[in-house]
């Protein structure tokens, strides 16, 4: 896919997820299929650009191109600056968060809330793209701020105007949350409308559920966010179906031990070791949520102190697993697919 003057394996999205999309995941995820992955969003207070957190979101050592950086605010000036910060510091694309429904994002005037006020959507978005010439700006956004006011076709046509060269919709509204199901009909409106790539996002779970989304939408790409997490493999099944109509069969035992062993070492790294341990319980309870004999596993898993005691934890179970049989097998209630369990506050 050619997306943003870059030319991608595919046309399968990361979705900005805070606290889940830091630089191991994003990488895991294109190691395994991914054709772009959006980082964590980060504040365009420039008051915070050395804090650790700040600092941490925009490490982008090693990471495959391109690098997209999620930035967030609502005043013109202040996210002009951090675009610029983000261009001069490693990002080769600059998205724009006009998608996030958490209270304390929209309560000062940002992400999703930003779609109440056309006028200033124009602003901050012709400042990030003058700010930046030489960086591609895309933008992410809902399809508006309450179901009464759809007004997702008026933000995209605002968004071409103003020199933004892709957009991601989700398909729910701001008031919506993450309650009820997806809608589709409003990002195929959308797709009529503009010339620039449309990316559909919102409850994609299955390869057989990307290649509907597409059709439905003509959308140019999908964008998976909840689905992806402790299933990062979901890009390549994408991939393989849509290329050949085929699913592949479930990811071998021993494989995905290995990819969450790997994912484990990449978080105790980055995070160091306190950190670490407890940013792997929510990746390791993910990783096993809905496979055969785990409930009392995660729940377990909560209680482990140390990097040592986690790690032989993940290979008991594994081990277990890879006993029974030699392919990830779920509870006959649990579906591979499901949604993770997904406060707002993570939501970009």
């Amino acid at each position: 896919m050619q997306f943003a003057g870059f030319t991608l394996r595919n046309n399968l999205f990361v979705a900005p997820m805070a606290g889940v999309t830091d630089r191991p995941f994003r990488q895991l995820c294109k190691k395994l299929g991914a054709g772009v992955a959006v980082s964590e969003m980060v504040t365009s207070n420039s008051l915070l650009y050395g804090s650790e957190k700040t600092r941490r979101r925009a490490d982008h050592t090693g990471e495959v191109d391109p690098i997209s950086v999620q930035i967030a605010g609502a005043d013109p000036a202040m996210m002009a600056e951090a675009a610029k910060y983000n261009a001069d510091n490693g990002a080769q694309i600059i998205d724009i968060n006009m998608g996030c429904p958490a209270k304390k994002v929209c309560n000062v005037m940002a992400g999703s809330a930003l779609m109440q006020d056309e006028p200033l959507v124009a602003r901050i978005l012709e400042a990030v793209v003058e700010a930046v010439p030489d960086t591609p700006v895309t933008l992410k956004f809902r399809t508006g701020w309450n179901r009464a006011n759809k007004n997702a076709p008026v933000i995209a046509r605002i968004a071409q105007e103003s020199g933004i060269r892709a957009i991601a919709i989700h398909g729910r509204t701001r008031a919506d949350q993450y309650m009820g199901e997806a809608e589709y009909d409003t990002i195929a409106h959308v797709k009529t409308l503009v010339k620039i790539p449309v990316i559909a996002n919102g409850d994609i779970g299955s390869p057989q559920k990307a290649k509907h989304v597409l059709d439905y939408t003509g959308a140019d790409g999908v964008m998976i966010g909840r689905a992806a997490q402790g299933r990062p493999w979901i890009f390549r099944e994408i991939e393989h179906f849509l290329a050949t109509g085929e699913l592949l069969p479930p990811p071998l035992v021993s494989e995905i031990h290995q990819v969450c062993r790997e994912h484990l070492a990449d978080l105790y790294a980055f995070y160091g070791d306190d950190r670490g341990v407890k940013i792997a319980r929510k990746h390791i309870s993910w990783y096993t949520k809905g496979l055969v004999g785990s409930a009392a596993f995660r729940r377990a898993m909560n209680q482990i102190p140390d990097i040592p005691a986690q790690l032989a934890a993940v290979d008991d179970f594994f081990g277990q697993l890879a006993e029974a049989d030699a392919r990830l097998r779920y509870e006959a209630d649990a579906h591979p697919d499901a949604h993770a369990d997904y406060p707002q506050e993570l939501a970009a």
